[in-house]
């Protein structure tokens, strides 16, 4: 009795997995899946994680689509620029599925296909971008004359504009330029190019510094030329000034000479002795020789 009840619970249970099995499937969080009746493409995507009913095969089939973001690398390949330079370039890529209900009946689930046509629309979005700059946006000796983000960014739409023009159900998360590259041809005359430029930049940096330098010149001769002119107006003045000072008592020296001298070594003997001082010297030098004239025995008053 209780084999045959173990039979009977193994048996339903066997019947539950394989009912799970057949009407049951589920959708994990990397994923996004599709369901077909008869062929026919269910109007909504399973795009969220978890388990979904579906009727068993041939009824309809499930179709599940790697959901993350897919990396794809262009092969290298050449363009020209505006000015009619061949250039070599390499271009990188993430793109997801966006749209599963698109993306299905365009590539029936083949990525490979879809990858295939991302690179046929990235190729011709490149060449028309590329095509309208000249070698100096992607080759320059001034860094800020390279328009690497500009020209990156400006594929990008190109591409995304395609894409939704196609209605692919896939879409562009990043792009950028990976690696530029010239062809032997090119690469002599662009460095020939890039040497004219250093050449010119050195004789403008030559330039400036010798204008600079005049300049520096000019200043300091205008400069030293004031202060002289100053220091001769200054000294005049002070000169002017002392010959009005003096005009009075060189009337009286005129008028008096003897007197006048007389009154001068009286001045610079009040200076000699203006402070405790002992003093050695020769009667003979003036001031000095006022001594001379003085009496051997001062008369008392």
């Amino acid at each position: 009795m209780n084999r045959n009840l173990l039979t009977l619970i193994i048996g339903a249970v066997l019947v539950v997995i394989f009912a799970l099995l057949l009407f049951v499937f589920q959708v994990r969080q990397s994923e996004v899946a599709v369901v077909t009746t008869f062929g026919r493409l269910a109007a909504h995507p399973c795009d969220q994680p978890g388990a979904y009913f579906k009727w068993p095969w041939p009824i309809q089939h499930v179709f599940r689509f790697d959901a993350r973001v897919q990396n794809f690398e262009d092969k290298f390949s050449q363009t020209y620029t505006a000015d009619n330079n061949n250039l070599i370039v390499t271009i990188y890529t993430g793109w997801r599925i966006t749209d599963a209900t698109r993306f299905y009946p365009k590539f029936l689930g083949d990525t490979a296909a879809a990858q295939l046509a991302l690179e046929n629309i990235l190729r011709n979005a490149q060449n028309a971008v590329i095509g309208r700059h000249n070698l100096s946006d992607f080759v320059n000796t001034d860094p800020k004359q390279l328009q690497f983000d500009q020209i990156e960014n400006e594929i990008l739409q190109q591409v995304q504009s395609d894409l939704s023009t196609k209605d692919y159900g896939i879409g562009l998360e990043f792009l950028g330029l990976k690696k530029i590259e010239l062809p032997e041809s090119v690469s002599a005359s662009v460095f020939e190019r890039m040497k004219a430029d250093r050449e010119r930049l050195i004789n403008k940096e030559q330039y400036e510094g010798e204008r600079d330098a005049v300049k520096i010149r000019a200043d300091a001769d205008r400069r030293a030329a004031e202060t002289i002119y100053n220091a001769q107006a200054a000294a005049i003045n002070i000169k002017g000034q002392a010959e009005r000072t003096a005009a009075p008592t060189l009337k009286i020296f005129q008028q008096e000479p003897d007197l006048y001298l007389f009154l001068l070594r009286i001045d610079a003997l009040k200076q000699s002795l203006n402070q405790k001082t002992t003093l050695i010297l020769d009667d003979r030098t003036p001031p000095f020789d006022l001594f001379q004239h003085l009496s051997a025995n001062p008369v008392n008053p």
